[in-house]
This record gives C-alpha cells, sequence and structure tokens, in this order.
C-alpha cells in the first residue's frame, strides 16, 4: 500500500506504482517517460486487457540496454526497439507513438524506429490498471516479454495523451496502489539546474552536472572551444561502433598523454552486458594493456615497462585474427595469440574513448573499474585518422589539455594539428583564400613551445629576374654577381633589409626571429636574428665574413608592456632602435655585403634551435608579437585569432 507522498519515485527492482486503466486509448496512444536507470533490464510501463496479458496489451522496457516496445492488438505481438542503448545513472527520455497497429519510438535525441503489429486488428481494449516500475499483479510475462524483472532506478515524468501524471497517491495525485518505493534521491538534480544540455549525476550526498561537448562549468554554463581533449575519469566520447570493420584486422594509433596509473582509454563490445567479443585498452599500475575476445577466450597483453605519467606517448596496436602486437614509442613490441579457433571480431555497440558512462557493459575479463585521466591528441583506425571532436556522437564532462592549440595559434580558419608538445597549422584551399583578408594576420601568440615558419618567395627576397644569359646558371647566380644577371633582392635576402614589429613579454630571454642556413656543419655561414637576452633586444647577423651582434642596452622590454622595434641592415651596416629611441649600429667585419640563406623565415622558434642556432639560442619567444612588416611594404600575415586577442591585450 502506499503511505508516504512520493513526488519523483525510485524502484528497487521489485516495487510499482498503479494508475487507473487507460480511456480512449483504444486506436491512438501518446506517451513521454523521463527515467534513470541503474541497471540493463526492467518493466518501465505495462497495461493491457487481462492480468495475465492474454488479451491486448502495451508493455516498455529496458532488455539488454536497450528500450523496446512491445504491443499486441489482439494478433500477434510487435515490437519495436531502439538502436541506442540507454545512459545508465542519467535521465533519459523515451517519446512512444501508437496509432492502430502501427508504433514509433525515440530514446533521447535518437532516430525515431518504426514496427507493426502483427495480424489485421488495430483496435486494444484496456482493463486492467496502468503499472509503472513492475508487473504489479500481472502474469504470464513469461511468454510475451523478454525479462520480467522491475525497474530499477527513478522516473520523475510520465504523460499520457497529453495528461500528465503525479506519481503521489490519491487525492493528490493520481497512484491508486504502490509497493516498494522511495522518493528518489536524484531529485537533488532540481537544486542543480545544468544549462546547455548538462545531465545531473547524484552521490550519496551531492549533485553535479555532466557537461556536453562543448561546455565546461559547474552548471555546464560556459561554453568551451575544444581542441585537444582532456579527461578527468568521469569523462568519455562515444563513437560509432568498429561493427564488422575489424573483423579480421584492427591497427590502432593513439597519443596520449596519461596523469593516472589506472584506467579505461578505449572500449567497444558486443553486448550491453559486457558479454561477448571486445576489444579494451587501459592503464593497469601505470603498465599499459590491451585485451580482446573473439568469442572463444579473451588474451591480454601488457607493456614491459609502466608508461611515464605527464609525458606524452605514441602507442601502436596491430591485431590480425588471433594475434595481436603492442609497441609502446620505440620501445620493442610484445604480442600474444588469443585461445580459441575463432578469428573474427564484431562489435556492434558504441565505441568509446576515454571512458565509458557505466562498468557494468564492461566486460569482466577487464580488471579495471575507473576511466582514464589524462589528454589524447592522436588516434589513427585501420590507417584513417578519427576527427577526435567531430566526429563523436555524445561526450561527457570533456575539458582542454594544456596544450599550445588551445591558443588556436593557427587563426580562426586554419586547423591546428598537435604534436606531442608542439603543433602544426594546417590550412586548406577556402583557408588559404580567408588569410588574404584584412582581418587576418595581425597578432600571434607564443607560448615557448610555438613557432612561425615562412617560406614564401614575398617575403625572402621578392626578386625580379630581368635577363639570364645561361639558365643553368640561376642557382649560382642567385648568389653573385653577373652583368648577365639583373635583380633586386628586398626583404630578407640579399643587400638591404627593414624590419618593423611590436612585441610584448615577461621573460627575459628568447629567440624572436632567425633566417639562416640548412647545412648546420658550417659554423660561419649566413644568418640573421632578432632575440632577447637579459632582458634587452639585440640584432645579429653574418654575411659570411664574421658576425655582428647589435645590443640595445637602454630600455629593458620583458616587462610585459608592448614595445617597437625598428631593426635595418644596408649592406654591412646594422641598426636597431626600440620605442623610437635612439639608434644603435654596427658593422659586420670582413668584404660580404649580401645575406643568403635557405631556410625560410622562423618567428617565435624553431625546431631544433640549438643546433640550427649554433647554440645563439636556447629557448624560444614566449610572449606577443604583432604588426610585423618587411622593407616598410610588405605585411607578414601572423596566426590571428580571438584567443590570441585574450592572451595578448588589445593590438596596439
Amino acid at each position: 500500500v502506499l503511505e508516504v507522498e512520493i513526488h519523483s519515485p525510485r524502484f528497487s527492482g521489485g516495487g510499482w506504482l498503479a494508475f487507473p486503466a487507460l480511456k480512449a486509448a483504444y486506436k491512438h496512444v501518446q506517451l513521454e517517460i523521463e527515467f534513470r536507470p541503474e541497471v540493463w533490464d526492467g518493466i518501465l510501463f505495462l497495461t493491457g486487457e487481462r492480468d495475465d496479458l492474454a488479451g491486448d496489451f502495451m508493455a516498455l522496457l529496458i532488455h539488454q540496454g536497450f528500450v523496446e516496445f512491445r504491443f499486441d492488438c489482439g494478433s500477434g505481438v510487435g515490437v519495436v526497439r531502439s538502436l541506442e542503448t540507454v545512459i545508465l545513472n542519467q535521465w533519459n527520455r523515451i517519446t512512444l507513438y501508437r496509432h492502430r497497429w502501427d508504433a514509433w519510438i525515440q530514446l533521447n535525441s535518437g532516430k525515431h524506429v518504426q514496427g507493426r503489429s502483427k495480424g489485421l486488428f488495430s483496435r486494444m481494449t484496456f482493463r486492467e490498471p496502468v503499472f509503472i516500475g513492475g508487473r504489479g499483479n500481472t502474469s504470464g510475462l513469461q511468454d510475451k516479454l523478454p525479462t520480467d524483472h522491475g525497474f530499477k532506478g527513478c522516473i520523475r515524468h510520465l504523460q499520457i495523451n497529453d495528461y500528465l501524471y503525479k506519481f503521489a497517491p490519491v487525492p493528490k495525485g493520481d497512484a491508486v496502489k504502490g509497493f516498494d518505493i522511495e522518493e528518489c534521491a536524484a531529485d537533488r538534480c532540481s537544486k542543480v539546474p545544468c544549462q546547455h544540455g548538462g545531465k545531473c549525476l547524484t552521490s550519496a550526498d551531492s549533485a553535479v552536472c555532466l557537461c556536453p561537448l562543448g561546455f565546461t562549468g559547474d552548471l555546464c554554463e560556459t561554453r568551451l572551444d575544444l581542441q585537444v581533449p582532456a579527461f578527468n575519469g568521469s569523462s568519455y566520447l562515444r563513437y560509432p561502433g568498429l561493427g564488422s570493420s575489424a573483423l579480421s584486422w584492427l591497427d590502432l594509433v593513439i597519443v596520449l598523454k596519461p596523469e593516472d596509473q589506472s584506467g579505461i582509454i578505449l572500449y567497444n563490445g558486443h553486448r550491453a552486458d559486457g558479454m561477448g567479443d571486445f576489444v579494451a585498452l587501459y592503464f593497469s599500475d601505470g603498465h599499459l594493456e590491451f585485451a580482446f575476445d573473439l568469442g572463444t577466450g579473451h588474451a591480454t597483453i601488457r607493456s614491459s615497462e609502466p608508461l611515464s605519467m605527464g609525458e606524452w606517448h605514441e602507442v601502436r596496436i596491430s591485431r590480425t585474427g588471433r594475434l595481436a602486437v603492442l609497441q609502446v614509442d620505440t620501445n620493442p613490441s610484445s604480442q600474444i595469440l588469443s585461445p580459441g579457433a575463432f578469428t573474427q571480431l564484431y562489435l556492434p555497440l558504441n565505441l568509446y574513448i576515454g571512458g565509458v558512462p557505466n562498468m557494468d557493459m564492461v566486460s569482466p575479463k577487464v580488471n579495471i573499474r575507473t576511466s582514464f585521466v589524462g589528454c589524447i591528441q592522436k588516434i589513427t583506425i585501420n590507417n584513417r585518422p578519427l576527427q577526435i571532436l567531430a566526429e563523436a556522437l555524445a561526450g561527457v564532462n570533456v575539458n582542454n589539455c594544456p596544450h599550445p592549440c588551445v591558443a588556436k595559434p593557427c587563426g580562426d580558419v586554419a586547423h591546428c594539428v598537435p604534436h606531442y608538445d608542439a603543433y602544426k597549422c594546417v590550412c586548406d584551399k577556402h583557408c588559404e583564400e580567408t588569410n588574404d583578408m584584412q582581418t587576418s594576420g595581425r597578432l600571434a601568440s607564443f607560448s615557448g613551445n610555438t613557432y612561425l615558419h615562412y617560406t614564401d618567395p614575398d617575403i625572402l627576397s621578392s626578386a625580379t629576374i630581368k635577363w639570364c644569359h645561361n639558365l643553368k646558371s640561376w642557382q649560382s647566380k642567385v648568389t653573385s654577381t653577373s652583368k648577365n644577371f639583373i635583380y633586386s633582392f628586398y626583404r630578407i635576402l640579399g643587400n638591404k633589409l627593414s624590419i618593423n614589429l611590436r612585441l610584448r613579454t615577461n621573460e627575459p630571454e628568447g629567440m624572436i626571429l632567425w633566417t639562416g642556413r640548412n647545412d648546420v656543419k658550417l659554423t660561419s655561414s649566413d644568418f640573421l636574428a632578432v632575440g632577447l637576452k637579459d632582458g634587452y633586444l639585440h640584432l645579429r647577423y653574418n654575411l659570411g665574413s664574421g658576425e655582428s651582434l647589435i645590443i640595445f642596452n637602454e630600455t629593458r622590454v620583458d616587462d610585459n608592456n608592448w614595445h617597437q622595434i625598428k631593426a635595418t641592415r644596408n649592406e654591412q651596416e646594422g641598426s636597431i632602435t626600440v620605442d623610437q629611441g635612439k639608434t644603435v649600429s654596427n658593422r659586420s667585419p670582413g668584404k660580404l655585403k649580401q645575406l643568403n640563406t635557405d631556410t625560410g623565415l622562423y618567428i617565435g622558434g624553431m625546431e631544433g634551435m640549438e643546433i640550427g642556432t649554433h647554440y645563439k639560442y636556447r629557448r624560444a619567444f614566449s610572449g606577443c608579437v604583432s604588426e610585423l612588416i618587411l622593407n616598410t611594404d610588405y605585411r607578414v600575415k601572423l596566426a590571428w585569432s580571438s584567443d590570441a586577442v585574450t592572451h595578448c591585450g588589445d593590438i596596439p
């Protein structure tokens, strides 16, 4: 007997609520229900003509994680089954519509699924109560339903044919009977208004929001531009399952940075209860393990050494039939054979990265019951790069990993591709066209691990070739004088150079600009650089006959304020000015007057900086660069984004 007033009932698996029999529903039923399941099986809704289900009936239930609507108009049972599984311990929503013998259901925001009952009868008679959460006094379930288990979890909303049911007993509510129910603790979520589609999750004494992709904060109130995903142990990303694409072979490449020694990185299974085929990649006591089951026994392969935490690692997994190979970084690979004779793998459920929504879906042969903590920047499946964020069907509590790409150094149209702690910018045709607009190229932010590299001839030379007697000798004539070759080199290469830029930094050391020779064995080869030493700016260059170093020591520039820099070179004469102060000049030794480099122009740093600069620089620039202009007429297109403005302040 129902003795307590219930607003949002919780069912223990053996309880139920009863409401009066449906009226005026013989031809048409529209139902909405919101529920928070704790297990993969259970009856949500049941009603019919007789208490033994011998006549007409309708049943809405969860079976092996999928939602099923079973109904019989008197001439045969029809079954409509969702394409997706429910999400355990989170609020789910089912919309059901039946018109005569046709029906369709929708789980959450998934696809509509349609079905039809058997035979020609299309009307239904309802004489029995509407039971919620269990079977009530109904018998004969074994012949008509795949489960007779009661629902375990909470229900907070039930609406049938536009009537919103109240779960309290009559007269305050609509319940006429009930058994073994209590108030749902998850109703604490009514005080935690998660925004932007966030889902509320309760524990013994609290409620927290699980935020969807692209949002963060206590209430999911903050929009997040995800670049490199970070997982915190309650996070995951969900993708379409591998299905039959991994029948005979599976090749995985994952670049990750772990922060905890245990946790599931990747999981794809065959059944929602964890039984059957599966693949899993996870950390166990700091070691990486790959486990799989083809149906005749599982196999687990383990890295020989534990992985270092807080560092990037590349993991390669290859499975062909029963044979699996695991390699971490450049360490020797390990391999294993799965037992039995089966060689194929079928995985129809969703693929999860970074964790899973509920550990009950994980095979009991996987000995880890926690989710991954750390960052993942690259996943390749069967030689196809996975767009980690763009291809995700859904995600929960995914944040940004601390990485240079988060600052969007490639701008709003180019794509930042992470490479461990560095990155590269990938620009398609549309990006190239957009980069010509006036809105781009004004400001770049550098973290000490980032740089820009230019090889555009317009930046390096803007040479004009008038006439050349022997085309085969063009390369040598570019770096020498010839009566048969009229040329004019501006900007970086050649006889003259003019650099105007603004910068802002609070670091006393760093390489700001560099152009040199690719042959690092030539220690006296040509180069030109602008850099910082002890907070003071300098210009240094070598035209092939000796180095010149010009230091502007009147003004320190590591005060986090914007400073205007002008550096010039006219043959051997060089000069530098800061903030329109006095000009400091010097002259390079020897007789050579031209700068001949082939590395292109680097801004902010470069790969292999110490060797590439002959140990003249050991640290990259950290700060902001604005308005880089060469030869007074060419504005270099720096990477620009709103995030760069956030880091650097207003453009001067």
